[in-house]
């Protein structure tokens, strides 16, 4: 059976889908709270992401559901069209430039994303899942769940919360996160347990989170966990009926709405096309995405989405990756997620509100680790500077600012170290001496850009007077005009002047060295 089919790989697959729908859960709803919106909104966005999308896309890994780069701009674009059921007419636009994005191929752009900077990427999320979980392994649940900021919802910044939490520590809390880990930690390295692997280590921990403190509970411990702000807090069937809405259709026609829905459809397309190739790069069996057939399932996702009352949707790292840590081989994982979302968030939300958030801060912190493990940074640092510096300075930027701009930051960087590069291979000197004297050989590299104009005109102005010089370019197949102006310039005037012996090689007749202009000058085309 083909590794890509859906159903190669069913018991790993269900026992992932299972662990990202932990992990999913209380994101789905942080995001919506964040983002000013129905809570259930973000069960919708992550059930159509799981199920409609998952079955969509051709990717087998990546798990898709409203995404924590976009509550900004949501909750700004709520406020600002007058209501969610405006705002969901710009979901349904969005949806509809995505699918024209996928048919414009537009999903190439994510093969310009440098490995460095996707690496940085990945571990800058790991770093801030482990940076937003520990308050909630302490049992400090402040209302940032949504939020992957630096700064957060409260104006705090993420390390103001974090050592803030040590003054709020709840000893139920942080007791069920240190065995939840140890568990975690040890679930597939004890023997004894190899006999029970069916079961994936998150649902045990879940499990027996919820037990352990039923009996905290029911034997008057202080380690009982009671208030709900410690507890996973799924809306009531009441709740979900009061907050459902649909989109204001008569609202296509605001030019407001337009400008939301171009807004959402860009950056949720960035951010899905850069989580496409950070999961491609976590895939076990290096299996590549189809960008624009994944584009045109996110466009299919959001226009659904917004007909349904959900939120916008991309495609996520956090779930992707809890997804690929968990065994997940194929998209029955996603599809079974969001099964599982729609399924319990309806029926037993009393069992879920009983999951301690300290349980899933252990799950999240053991996919943050993975993200984020030192091995990662000794392969970069081994890569040499021109990957571990860009590599560097997106994880610092997507810590300190959010994802687009971190990124943004990091591709600024790697560009930075092409040109560089590009700077340095501009041309090869060699300089042998021979009886009659030194002779000075530059030779043009393949393509010479505008960009390596000061280095080649640096090194020329250091040509020694009476000295012999052959410029090659023998090899070369363009010349930026204004690199061979400057080089006309210095045959006509300098060489003259430091009666320099300069030879023109392999210079293409097109480039016009008329030897009735450059008599002074050997001038041997190329053929």
């Amino acid at each position: 059976m083909s590794k890509n089919h859906m159903f190669s790989s069913v018991k790993g697959d269900l026992a992932a889908g299972l662990v990202v729908f932990l992990v999913a859960l209380p994101l789905c709803l942080g995001i919506a709270l964040a983002s000013g919106a129905p809570l259930f909104s973000g069960i919708v966005s992550g059930v159509i992401g799981g199920i409609i999308v998952g079955f969509l896309s051709n990717s087998a890994l990546s798990v898709s559901g409203p995404a924590a780069g976009l509550t900004a701009i949501v909750l700004t674009a709520i406020t600002d069209l007058g209501g969610f059921d405006i705002f969901l007419t710009a979901v349904i636009l969005a949806g509809l430039i995505q699918i024209v994005l996928g048919f414009l191929k537009a999903g190439s752009f994510s093969n310009y994303f440098p490995t460095s900077v996707i690496e940085g990427m990945l571990a800058a999320i790991g770093i801030i899942i482990i940076l937003k979980q520990i308050p909630h392994a302490f049992g400090h649940d402040v209302d940032n769940e949504g939020d992957f900021f630096f700064i957060e919802k409260s104006g705090n910044s993420t390390f103001d919360t974090l050592f803030e939490s040590i003054n709020y520590i709840h000893l139920g809390a942080l007791f069920i996160s240190l065995l939840s880990l140890a568990i975690l930690i040890t679930w597939d390295k004890v023997p004894f347990l190899k006999k029970i692997k069916m079961l994936p280590g998150a649902l045990v921990v879940v499990a027996l989170s919820i037990l352990l403190n039923e009996f905290f509970i029911q034997s008057g411990s202080s380690l009982a966990i009671t208030t709900t702000n410690h507890l996973v807090n799924l809306p009531s069937i009441t709740e979900i009926k009061d907050g459902f809405a649909l989109p204001s259709l008569s609202a296509f026609t605001n030019e407001k709405v337009w400008i939301v829905a171009i807004t959402i459809a860009v950056v949720a397309s960035i951010e899905t096309l850069l989580c496409i190739e950070a999961t491609d790069k976590l895939d076990p069996l290096k299996r590549v995405t189809d960008t624009n057939r994944e584009l045109k399932a996110q466009g299919v996702g959001n226009l659904i989405s917004g007909l349904l009352g959900g939120l916008p949707m991309t495609s996520v790292v956090v779930r992707s990756s809890a997804n690929i840590t968990s065994g997940g081989r194929t998209k029955l994982a996603s599809i079974f997620h969001g099964f599982l979302l729609i399924t319990f968030a309806l029926t037993i939300p009393f069992v879920l509100n009983k999951i301690p958030l300290a349980a899933l801060a252990a799950v999240l912190l053991m996919v943050g680790y993975k993200l984020a493990k030192p091995s990662v940074f000794v392969h970069l640092w081994k890569n040499g500077l021109s990957q571990f510096i860009p590599f560097i300075i997106t994880i610092l930027a997507v810590v300190l600012t959010d994802l687009l701009k971190g990124v943004a930051i990091g591709l600024l960087v790697s560009i930075g170290f092409i040109l560089y590069k590009n700077l340095k291979i501009a041309y090869s000197f060699k300089k042998e001496s021979l009886q009659d004297g030194d002779i000075i050989t530059i030779k043009l590299a393949q393509e010479v850009s505008f960009l390596n104009k000061a280095a080649i005109k640096n090194t020329l102005h250091n040509i020694p007077e009476n000295g012999k010089l052959v410029i090659d370019a023998s090899n070369t197949n363009y010349i930026d005009f204004d690199v061979l102006e400057m080089i006309k310039d210095f045959t006509s005037v300098r060489a003259l002047d430091k009666n320099i012996d300069l030879t023109l090689k392999g210079f293409k007749e097109i480039y016009d060295f008329e030897e009735a202009e450059f008599k002074h000058v050997k001038i041997k085309h190329s053929k």
